[in-house]
């Protein structure tokens, strides 16, 4: 056979370096046409001083690209929540369907192109908590797989945050667990509110904005007037946030002491640690699911001396019959947010329901626009 004739290779440009293949040895000629700086002279590494951005603090208006349209999706936990969220933002919700087969699977889809978008679901861990929680990374599932531009779980009421730790043998972190699973379902934030254990945000490797719902309480009591008022904390755990209150009312703070032997949800009050004779007594706590820690404490402060007993809970879970229980007790008036809307009874008259829904609504809207959430609760 003959040669086969092979092309010949393309010119190639002269690079920064020329080597002749054909001297001997091999002579490199550096190239002399190439602008290079000097690397250890300022000016070669710094932009000249009138293009560069002032330092600045925290700005109060967006200052970069917000990440796609603005969307809020309701999951079937706080349909009502939700829709008043978007009616504060001024935006439809997304359109979705959630259903739970009659052997307990659970269904989701997003109705409507999502895509790009930055998205908000809003979906409380309550009452049905598996279900609600196993809903809320099926919809972060569903919609990364619809290419959002990011998803950011809003909630509300997150039941797991009370399993923080190992405090007896052979136990699972549950509130560890659940982190793991929102981030391996492909969330990109969590918005909350009043967690059990603050430091829960550590357990998660995502941001996490934390709401704190004694500042929407703290409005309410104001409007109440109480004369000669105390905080009281129902139990140590709850001390630091009661004194948080006692700051923004700008009152004393008493402490209660509690023990709680099994997992039974009642708790044996031991003790008061400061003075309420003649005193009007507010009940602050993060949660209350039976009521009876708040009414054995209510009691204990009566035997004290106080006058009126109030109560102030953020997340209102009302067991089965919680809500009459505290409708019968020396609790005045308790004030509960709308976080958990699966109520087994009707209210009595003496609970009021403060919306959050504003303040989600503002936390929302500077999560979107890059602004600092920090800013809705400035701190006396």
């Amino acid at each position: 056979m003959g040669r086969l004739d092979m092309p010949q290779p393309a010119h190639r440009q002269p690079s920064a370096c020329n080597v002749s293949l054909h001297s001997s040895p091999l002579e490199f000629t550096p190239r002399t046409d190439i602008m290079r700086p000097d690397f250890h002279s300022t000016e070669a590494r710094m932009p000249p001083a009138s293009s560069r951005p002032e330092l600045s603090g925290p700005r109060a208006i967006p200052f970069q690209p917000p990440q796609g349209d603005l969307a809020l999706l309701a999951g079937s936990a706080n349909p009502v929540l939700a829709q008043s969220i978007a009616n504060h933002l001024g935006v439809p919700l997304v359109p979705g369907r959630a259903h739970v087969f009659s052997e307990g699977n659970v269904f989701v889809r997003v109705r409507e192109n999502v895509r790009g978008r930055d998205v908000f679901v809003i979906q409380g861990v309550h009452q049905p908590v598996n279900d609600n929680f196993m809903e809320l990374l099926f919809w972060i599932d569903a919609l990364k797989r619809a290419s959002v531009s990011q998803v950011t779980a809003v909630i509300p009421f997150f039941s797991y945050a009370k399993a923080d730790k190992k405090d007896e043998p052979r136990v699972s972190i549950r509130a560890r667990v659940c982190a793991d699973c929102l981030e391996a379902a492909g969330c990109d934030r969590v918005l909350t509110m009043d967690l059990h254990s603050p430091q829960i945000q550590g357990f998660f490797r995502i941001p996490v904005d934390h709401l704190y719902g004694r500042h929407v309480l703290c409005d309410a009591i104001t409007k109440l007037n109480i004369p000669d008022l105390v905080v009281c904390s129902p139990d140590v755990g709850f001390a630091k946030s009661a004194s948080q209150y006692a700051k923004i009312l700008g009152v004393p703070v008493v402490i209660g002491n509690k023990h709680r032997a099994d997992h039974d949800e009642n708790a044996e009050i031991l003790e008061v640690i400061g003075d309420v004779a003649g005193k009007n007594v507010v009940l602050v706590d993060d949660f209350t699911i039976t009521g009876r820690t708040l009414i054995s404490m209510a009691d204990a402060l009566k035997q004290r001396g106080a006058k009126d007993i109030y109560g102030a809970v953020t997340h209102a879970v009302l067991s089965k019959g919680a809500a009459p229980r505290i409708g019968e007790s020396s609790i005045k008036q308790m004030l509960i947010t709308n976080t958990v809307e699966t109520a087994t009874d009707p209210l009595p008259p003496n609970i009021s329901v403060i919306s959050v829904a504003s303040f989600f609504a503002e936390a929302i809207r500077s999560i979107h626009d890059r602004t600092s959430v920090s800013n809705l609760f400035p701190e006396p």
